[in-house]
């Protein structure tokens, strides 16, 4: 309780804007990245109509065996991230075990139906697609244990979600935006093919896609933890229209910060995991998991996706929020439950699987249209319905994490049973061995 109540004197509407740097970057970025796309459709068009033969029957061939797979693509995955997220709120133990062994089933069949075309670039694709497959299956085995606590934990996370009838209009409102933005997106990837350098173009606009769905998905998270937390907290019903208003703007800056940065601090995190585990007796294999280790404590102190929920309720810097959350988390000896947490394995997974059931019905549709078109369209297919379900999964990923990080906050609050209490009581009796190299415990054994 001791941990919890410097945050009491804290304001619960701080007006001040968060990581206002970023927040200035981003709106220059977005500002750039619509008036670019805008231009490269005036090129595509400006190609179609006005320009010579050749250049006129390459861009016609785009519009006719490109662009009606890609968009009924963006299409399918909106609509598969609308069930995702339904079936997540009406069955969400069961959704668990489904998204582990169904991803597997997708990228398995995804990757053979490539390999059967016989192209180099489908069979890269496929290669590649089969490879992760196996991982996840392995992956799959390996955290059959911490199954049953990690969806305990999901079922009683959403349980506030009934209380707030429109909570779930931002996810739709972000989808919405997605998919308008997307579809834009991809006409201008059409008028690239028509300007200078069109492999570096095409890759500048696939990153700002990137950062542009991650904040919107960010921005979905934000909304939620907010009304989500000050349920915990204040046991408030708080309006989910005001904190979708904050969201998007006076805590916008440290969605755009997140944005950049928790990705590439999860990939960093895997790393160093699989160098905990390889390294053996080797020395060199030693020095370097220990160095990597070090290093992931010191930015799991500085940078987390559990700081979203301070941000929400706070108003705190991203920075300021990650340090904060994960010293929660140190003070009632919850980081072994945080490190063994599958949630957003589960939600990356979701979005695998999207990704490939549209390369399903893309690269099957291309191949009979036109083949050269086949790598491409997959890719592109791929790529939509990813971001498109990463979206709609902000909500359960953001209701997981308020449940951890308002517990650590408050442990004794009447909205918390003893799930959580028990499972720190096995762990410390030895009970229950959490499976996963942790960071925190790996970098004081070491």
């Amino acid at each position: 309780m001791g941990a919890a109540e410097p945050q009491t004197l804290a304001s619960l509407n701080s007006t001040k804007y968060t990581n206002k740097f970023f927040l200035l970057l981003f709106m220059v970025h977005k500002v750039a990245a619509v008036g670019f796309v805008c231009f490269l459709v005036f090129r595509g068009v400006q190609g179609l109509i006005g320009s010579n033969g050749s250049v006129k029957r390459k861009e016609q061939k785009i519009i006719r065996f490109l662009l009606p797979q890609v968009e009924a693509a963006s299409f399918l995955s909106i609509v598969i991230a609308f069930l995702w997220q339904l079936a997540f709120r009406i069955w969400p133990d069961f959704m668990i075990h489904f998204i582990l062994w169904s991803t597997f089933l997708m990228s398995l069949s995804s990757g053979i139906l490539l390999l059967c075309f016989q192209m180099p670039a489908t069979d890269a694709i496929g290669v590649c697609l089969i490879a992760f497959s196996i991982g996840n299956g392995l992956y799959a085995c390996w955290v059959t244990r911490r199954i049953k606590f990690c969806s305990k934990i999901l079922v009683k996370s959403l349980e506030p979600v009934s209380k707030f009838s429109d909570l779930n209009l931002p996810t739709y409102y972000m989808l919405a935006a997605g998919f308008l933005w997307m579809s834009l997106w991809i006409f201008g990837v059409i008028g690239a093919l028509n300007f200078y350098y069109p492999p570096l173009v095409i890759i500048g606009l696939v990153l700002s896609l990137l950062w542009t769905t991650e904040v919107m998905r960010n921005v979905v998270n934000l909304t939620v933890s907010r009304v989500v937390a000050l349920y915990y907290l204040r046991g408030m019903q708080s309006s989910t229209r005001f904190s979708f208003q904050r969201a998007l703007s006076r805590n916008l800056g440290s969605a755009c910060l997140g944005s950049l940065f928790v990705p590439t601090i999860e990939a960093l995190r895997i790393v160093a995991r699989g160098l905990n585990l390889l390294k053996g007796e080797d020395e060199f294999m030693f020095c370097c998991a220990n160095c990597c280790l070090k290093l992931m404590d010191f930015i799991f102190e500085h940078g987390n996706g559990w700081a979203f929920v301070q941000i929400a309720a706070y108003g705190k810097g991203f920075v300021r929020a990650s340090q904060d959350t994960w010293k929660l988390f140190e003070d009632v000896d919850m980081v072994e439950i945080i490190d063994a947490d599958i949630t957003s394995a589960i939600c990356f997974l979701t979005g695998i699987c999207s990704g490939c059931v549209c390369i399903i019905v893309a690269a099957a549709w291309t191949h009979t249209v036109y083949k050269p078109f086949t790598a491409t369209i997959s890719l592109l297919a791929f790529f939509i319905g990813y971001l498109m379900t990463r979206i709609s999964m902000a909500l359960p990923h953001a209701c997981v994490g308020c449940y951890y990080t308002c517990y650590a906050e408050n442990p004794e609050s009447r909205f918390f049973d003893k799930t959580i209490k028990d499972r720190l009581a096995l762990i410390r009796n030895g009970r229950v061995v959490v499976s996963t190299p942790r960071v925190r415990r790996a970098a004081y054994n070491v």
